[in-house]
C-alpha cells in the first residue's frame, strides 16, 4: 500500500509546475530554519562549529538556503522517477570536467570507485548511465537498505530506472568487488555518520566517524578513485561534475582524501556550502552520553590523519561548557576533573563559567580554552545566558547542585546537560544525571572523588592527575630565610576559624625559634579585622598583614613563594596545596576526609584531641604547641 502512495505522490509532484514547488520550498524552508527545534539546533550548531570565523548572519543565511535545498532534494527524490528522459536532459547536463574524466576512462578503461557527497541534487547521479551512455559499464551503487519493504521496493525500482544497479551495504560488498573486477564502477555516499562501525577521523576540524568502505574497495581491487557530484544551477537543475583523485590505493589514504576534498569544496564558495546537508548530524557519534568523556570507536585513524595534515594536537572543536563552583576551594578541587577531560577528550574546547573573581586566576593557571565571567544577579541575568545560545556548546557539565545553575544551563541550551542528583533532589533541567547511590556516604569520600564517580558514569577512563602546578617565575623561600604564610580567616562558617589568641601564641613561638623568619598574614578585606587582631603588637617587618591588600592572582603568587602555609579549612588552603606549597591545616567542625588537600604536595591535617576523623569538634581545644610542632617538621624537611 505504501508503495502506491509513494508512487502517486511522486507522480503528482512531477505534474506540479516547478515554480509552485520552488515557492513552497522557500516558505517551508524559512519555517524550518526559524522555528526552534532539535533539527534547527543541529543545523546551526554544525555551521557554527565548521565556520567559527564567519559571522552569525552569514551562518544563518547558509542555514536557510541549506534547508530550502534539503526540501528540494526530497521533492526531486520523489518526483524525478516520473520525469521523462527529455525533461531530465533539459535539467541536467554533463559538465566539461565529467566529459574529460570520461575521455580519460575511455582511453584507459578500468575499474573505479566513485565517491558521491550529500549535495541537494545527489539523486541526479542516478541518471549518469543515461546522461553519458556506456561511460562505466557496468555501474552500481552501494546504499543503505530501508526497513520498510514498500519503500525498499520503490527506491530500488526508481533508482535503477536508467541502468544503475543498487547493492545493499549490508550484503553487497562482494557484489561490488565482482563489479569492480569486471572493470565497472561502484558509486557510494562517503560523508555520512558511520556510527560505531566507522573509523575516527577529522572532518571540518571535528572528530567524526567515517566509513572506510570506499577505501577498502580501492585497496582490495586496486582501483582508481573519483568523485562525481551535481553542481546546482537552479531549482532542480544542475551539471554533473567529476574528477579523479590522485591518491594512494590504500584504505586510509582514500578515507582521508574524501574528507579533505569535501572540506575544501564546502569552503570554496557559498553555493557548494549551502548545497550540503547541514541538517545531517554528521558528528553525532561521539555524543553517546555514556561515553561523553572519552573518544571511542571501532577504529581510530586520528593519529595517521593528524600526521598527514602536519598536526601535533587535535583541533579543539567539541565545545564543553563547565559551570564551576561558587567557592574558591571547590573550584580548586574540581581542577583534576578538567585535567582528566582534557586527556580523555583531546578534541574538547573547554569553556569555564565562573565567578568573576576567579577568572584572572583560572586564566593564569591555563586550565581552559575560554573563560566566561558570570554576571551579577538581577536585570539582564537571564538574557546573558540566552545570548550564549549562539555559542552552540555540545555539552554542559555542572559542578554545582543549585536550581540557579541548572536554569543557566537550560537558557544556554546545550543538547546535553550533565549533573549529579542526590536522593530526593529534583533537577528537571538536566538531560542526563548521575543518580548518587543512596548508600554512598559522602562523609567518607573526598569531594573530588565524588565528582570522579560522576564523570566515570559518563565514560571517563583517565586517572586523575593530582600533581601540583608550579607558579611561573616564583620559587619558594629557603629554610635559611623562611616565609611562613598564615591564613587566619574564612569566607564562611566562622566556627572554622582557629581562635585569634592561638594564632598569636603560634607566632610568638615561630619568632622565637626562627630569627630570620617572615610571616605573611593573608585574607580578604573581610578578614582584615581578624588579621589585625592577630598581628597587633608584632614588628610589621616580621609579621606582615596583607589581608585585603592582594587580589586573587597576587595572593596565589605570594602563596607560591612561601616555605609553608598554616591555615584554617579555607579556599587558600586548597590553592596553596595546588601550588605544591606544604600546608598545615587545622580542622575542627569540618570534615578533612571530604574537603582536605587533594593534590600530591606535603600537608598535615591537625584536629583537636578526641575529634573524629570526619570532624565535629571545636577548634579552640587544638593547642598552638601541636601546630608549631607540625610546622617545625616541615621547616626542618625544607
Amino acid at each position: 500500500m505504501f508503495y502506491y502512495i509513494l508512487a502517486a505522490l511522486g507522480y503528482t509532484l512531477a505534474m506540479v509546475p516547478e515554480g509552485f514547488l520552488a515557492v513552497g520550498c522557500r516558505g517551508l524552508g524559512w519555517l524550518v530554519a526559524t522555528i526552534p527545534s532539535r533539527r534547527r539546533h543541529t543545523l546551526r550548531s554544525n555551521l557554527s562549529h565548521a565556520f567559527p570565523e564567519k559571522t552569525e548572519a552569514w551562518r544563518r543565511q547558509i542555514a536557510l538556503e541549506s534547508v530550502r535545498r534539503s526540501l528540494e532534494m526530497v521533492l526531486f527524490l520523489l518526483s524525478s522517477p516520473y520525469f521523462s528522459k527529455e525533461r531530465l536532459k533539459r535539467q541536467f547536463t554533463a559538465h566539461e570536467d565529467l566529459e574529460r574524466m570520461i575521455r580519460e576512462y575511455t582511453a584507459n578503461p578500468g575499474s573505479v570507485v566513485i565517491l558521491s557527497p550529500h549535495f541537494s541534487l545527489m539523486e541526479g547521479n542516478t541518471i549518469l548511465p543515461m546522461l553519458v551512455p556506456g561511460a562505466f559499464p557496468p555501474i552500481g551503487a552501494l546504499y543503505r537498505p530501508l526497513d520498510s519493504p514498500s519503500m525498499e521496493k520503490w527506491v530500488k525500482q526508481t533508482r535503477e530506472r536508467w541502468g544503475l544497479r543498487l547493492m545493499s551495504r549490508r550484503e553487497g560488498y562482494y557484489q561490488a568487488v565482482d563489479m569492480l573486477r569486471q572493470q565497472g564502477a561502484v558509486v557510494m555516499l562517503f560523508d555520512q555518520n558511520a556510527g560505531s562501525t566507522g573509523a575516527l577521523t577529522l572532518f571540518m576540524g571535528r572528530v567524526c566517524s567515517t566509513t572506510e568502505l570506499s577505501g577498502l574497495l580501492v585497496e582490495k581491487c586496486k582501483t582508481r578513485v573519483a568523485v562525481i557530484y551535481p553542481e546546482r544551477r537552479g531549482f532542480m537543475r544542475g551539471a554533473i561534475r567529476g574528477e579523479y583523485f590522485g591518491v594512494a590505493m590504500n584504505s586510509e589514504a582514500v578515507t582521508f582524501a574524501g574528507n579533505l576534498w569535501l572540506e575544501n569544496k564546502l569552503r570554496s564558495n557559498d553555493n557548494f556550502c549551502a548545497d550540503w546537508l547541514w541538517l545531517h548530524a554528521r558528528w553525532r557519534h561521539q555524543d553517546d552520553p555514556k561515553q561523553r568523556f572519552r573518544l571511542h570507536n571501532k577504529r581510530n585513524l586520528l593519529p595517521d590523519q593528524m600526521a598527514s595534515l602536519g598536526l601535533t594536537t587535535l583541533p579543539r572543536r567539541t565545545r564543553y561548557f563547565f559551570r564551576m563552583p561558587n567557592w574558591l576551594g571547590d573550584v580548586v578541587m574540581a581542577l583534576p576533573l578538567l585535567r582528566a577531560v582534557r586527556l580523555g577528550r583531546p578534541d574538547a574546547e573547554i569553556t569555564l563559567l565562573a565567578q568573576p573573581a576567579f577568572i584572572p586566576l583560572l586564566e593564569k593557571l591555563q586550565v581552559a580554552d575560554r573563560l566566561i565571567a558570570l554576571p551579577p544577579q538581577g536585570a539582564g541575568y537571564g538574557k546573558f545566558f540566552k545570548n550564549l545560545r549562539v555559542e552552540y556548546p555540545d555539552v554542559h557539565i555542572l559542578f554545582t547542585n543549585s536550581a540557579r545553575g541548572d536554569n543557566e544551563a537550560r537558557l544556554i541550551g546545550a543538547p546535553q546537560r550533565f549533573g549529579m542528583k542526590r536522593p530526593g533532589k529534583w533537577r528537571p533541567w538536566l538531560t542526563h544525571s548521575w543518580d548518587m547511590p543512596a548508600d554512598l556516604d559522602e562523609t567518607k569520600i573526598h569531594q573530588t572523588r565524588v565528582w570522579e564517580k560522576f564523570f566515570q558514569h559518563f565514560g571517563l577512563k583517565e586517572a586523575l592527575d593530582l600533581r601540583p602546578i608550579a607558579w611561573p617565575g616564583v620559587k619558594p623561600a629557603t629554610k635559611d630565610n623562611p616565609v611562613i604564610g598564615l591564613i587566619c580567616g574564612t569566607e564562611n562558617f566562622p566556627e572554622k576559624r582557629w581562635p585569634v589568641e592561638h594564632w598569636r601564641e603560634l607566632i610568638k613561638a615561630i619568632l622565637a625559634a626562627q630569627p630570620k623568619v617572615t610571616l605573611s598574614l593573608f585574607g580578604t578585606a573581610r578578614d582584615a579585622e581578624i588579621t589585625q587582631a592577630v598581628a597587633e603588637g608584632f614588628a610589621p617587618e616580621r609579621v606582615r598583614n596583607l589581608a585585603g591588600k592582594t587580589n586573587l592572582v597576587e595572593f596565589a603568587e605570594a602563596l607560591a613563594g612561601c616555605t609553608v602555609v598554616v591555615c584554617n579549612d579555607t579556599g587558600g588552603m586548597h590553592l596553596a596545596n595546588l601550588l605544591g606549597v606544604p600546608v598545615v591545616a587545622v580542622y575542627g567542625p569540618t570534615n578533612p576526609v571530604r574537603t582536605g588537600p587533594i593534590f600530591d604536595a606535603p600537608h598535615a591535617i591537625l584536629q583537636p584531641p578526641g575529634c573524629p576523623p570526619t570532624g565535629g569538634a571545636a577548634l579552640a581545644s587544638l593547642p598552638a604547641a601541636q601546630v608549631f610542632e607540625a610546622l617545625q617538621a616541615f621547616l626542618t624537611r625544607s
